[in-house]
């Protein structure tokens, strides 16, 4: 029985509140009514290849994050590709997305090394995953073993793609980027415009996915979830079962749609949660993700993975 993807919506419910707006230092007084003191979280924030430590502290959203950062190092904000937590590595499994714990350590990946690179599309899959960074940047998050790109050894993970044979992507969602690269002709050469983030120097040769130590990133109970667009909020850890469901939602994502998104794998299991039956996950889905037209085969698996996170009690 197909879904009904565009049933009757039912009216919203949001449980969030602003974190933090952000205050120009030292502004004079003009009062907002009846606000509440906010807790002013502070992080810690270096340069990947090298810098002193700055502090970042009153933002609510990625924006604003990489705004403060550029300010604390005196950049621009368009010279940041991405952060990672942690560790000033390339390590795709410690990317700042969606959540930041309150005990993270930050550290941003600025522009480097410009490259032009000639692809030959001898197959039909790339054997690339692309993400971005929430602002505009597309980036590679892995390369398959085997695979095309694979090939090319001067095409690294955490590359930002600046054009595709000549038209300039920034501003496109990951998503966008990986249906174009999905479009172009097989057995035909393409063009990609490549920007590498800046390093200090080598000590390792390429990754191909990202190794992780394995820790859990921050030793906070509570995270600052951002996101692209509206406020930041803190948010308990999320329970083991939660964490696992949510990653793989992130698999059916890449599996269906070629892409991994933490955040909206996030988003979906949030949304499905306290759903009786696919149905109204469906609904749910498509009040929430009304751009994404997720075929219900996908709906099913997504519904599944949150059926067994909540048989196993989140």
């Amino acid at each position: 029985m197909p879904l009904r993807l565009r049933g009757k919506k039912k009216a919203k419910s949001k449980e969030t509140a602003g974190l933090v707006k952000g205050e120009p230092t030292g502004a004079g007084g003009g009062s907002s009514a009846s606000r509440a003191p906010a807790r002013r979280l502070v992080f810690h924030a270096q340069l990947a290849h090298g810098s002193a430590t700055g502090r970042v502290e009153g933002f609510s959203s990625i924006q604003e994050l990489y705004a403060q950062i550029a300010d604390a190092f005196e950049i621009s904000p368009s010279e940041i590709l991405y952060c990672t937590l942690n560790t000033p590595r390339i390590d795709m499994e410690r990317l700042l997305g969606g959540q930041l714990g309150l005990e993270d350590f930050i550290f941003a990946h600025v522009k480097g090394i410009k490259k032009e690179v000639n692809v030959y599309k001898s197959e039909d899959s790339l054997g690339v995953t692309i993400t971005d960074n929430g602002v505009g940047y597309a980036f590679i998050k892995r390369i398959k073993d085997g695979g095309v790109i694979d090939s090319i050894k001067t095409i690294c993970v955490g590359d930002h793609i600046e054009s595709i044979n000549g038209e300039n992507i920034v501003g496109w969602r990951h998503c966008d980027v990986a249906k174009k690269l999905k479009e172009l002709k097989k057995e035909e050469l393409f063009t990609m415009n490549l920007i590498e983030p800046k390093k200090a120097f080598e000590i390792e040769p390429r990754s191909k996915a990202g190794k992780s130590s394995g820790e859990k990133i921050g030793s906070g109970r509570a995270t600052l979830r951002l996101r692209s667009k509206g406020p930041a909020t803190v948010e308990e850890m999320p329970s083991e079962t939660k964490a696992k469901a949510i990653e793989k939602i992130d698999d059916v994502l890449e599996l269906y749609m070629g892409i991994r998104d933490i955040d909206l794998a996030t988003t979906m299991f949030e949304a499905g949660k306290d759903k009786v039956n696919p149905d109204e996950f469906a609904v749910a889905l498509d009040e929430t993700l009304g751009d994404f037209a997720f075929p219900d085969e996908f709906v099913f698996d997504v519904w599944g993975v949150i059926g067994d996170a909540k048989r196993r009690g989140l």
